[in-house]
């Protein structure tokens, strides 16, 4: 009979932690997977990692295993021990390999490995995508393409673009997650796929100022505006809207749009932001303009600045 190390099978070192002895045999079983792989010797491999893997997995079975010792190499003719009351017979007596594994770890300890088809879902995968804010102010339909993982016909992973319509909905923020179900990595055997998690990423355009659902935008107006109050247009995500600000406005005062945030229950506020921005004074009539209004007011901006 020939002796088989298992630990060259998994392709780990006899100090491999079970959690590396794991590891290894998920990626072993899932490239020479019978499904997955379809070369000759594929199923042969799949079976000395199935038959690798359930002795060394168990600390008993991997304990005896090990009390075999180290001088003997893979392949090489063993004999079983001489001694009647081992269970093995006399010195004498023959055994072929299963036999001799079957009565060192038990009579069962080789059937899983001609049986056992390990099957495990597909990884979940994670990718970005990028929508616009009219996009979660209304909603969307996407068509993305994305290069994900799947296992060829020799049980390597390689990649492939697949195409997916994404509905994108309404009132989704910046940062959280999409789940397509089933749209992740290939399982394995008669296992399902993984899922699919999309990251919002939120491209605003510059003007809009995002916190939660709130949104705000900075007001431009004149002077006369600001002082004497306006009617102004004020573009907004959800379109544009009429804005009335009061007479005696100053930059940095703040209006609210009560539900023009971003859609949600209860929906975010829509903010514009006033600032007041002066006239260029690069003519000798806007200059004279200034210095009369500088008459005509009487203004000191700094009269309470030093107190």
């Amino acid at each position: 009979m020939k002796y088989r190390d298992y630990y060259a099978a998994m392709g780990v070192p006899r100090s491999a932690t079970e959690a590396e002895i794991k590891t290894a045999y998920r990626k072993l079983a899932r490239k020479f997977h019978p499904d997955l792989n379809k070369d000759t010797n594929a199923e042969v491999r799949f079976k000395e990692i199935g038959e690798a893997y359930q002795v060394l997995k168990d600390p008993e079975k991997r304990a005896a295993f090990d009390a075999l010792g180290t001088d003997l190499r893979d392949g090489e003719e063993i004999r079983p021990r001489a001694q009647a009351s081992d269970g093995f017979g006399s010195a004498g007596d023959t055994q072929d390999a299963e036999d001799f594994f079957s009565d060192l770890f038990g009579k069962h300890a080789r059937r899983p490995a001609r049986s056992y088809a390990p099957e495990w879902p597909g990884e979940d995968l994670h990718a970005r995508v990028t929508v616009s804010l009219e996009d979660i102010y209304n909603g969307a339909q996407r068509t993305l393409s994305l290069q994900m993982p799947t296992i060829d016909d020799h049980g390597d992973i390689t990649y492939q673009t697949r195409t997916l319509d994404v509905a994108i909905p309404t009132g989704i923020l910046d940062g959280q997650r999409l789940r397509l179900a089933g749209q992740g990595g290939p399982g394995v055997g008669n296992a399902p796929r993984g899922d699919l998690f999309l990251e919002i990423e939120v491209d605003a355009p510059k003007r809009y100022r995002i916190d939660g659902r709130d949104v705000t935008t900075d007001l431009p107006l004149a002077p006369w505006e600001a002082a004497l109050g306006a009617e102004v247009v004020v573009p907004t995500p959800s379109g544009d809207v009429t804005v009335t600000v009061p007479a005696g406005s100053s930059a940095g005062r703040r209006l609210r749009l009560k539900g023009r945030g971003i859609p949600g229950n209860p929906p975010g506020d829509f903010y514009v932001m006033l600032g007041i921005v002066l006239p260029p004074a690069d003519t000798d009539a806007k200059r004279t303009a200034y210095a009369e209004m500088r008459k005509a007011l009487d203004f000191d901006p700094r009269a309470h600045f030093y107190r």
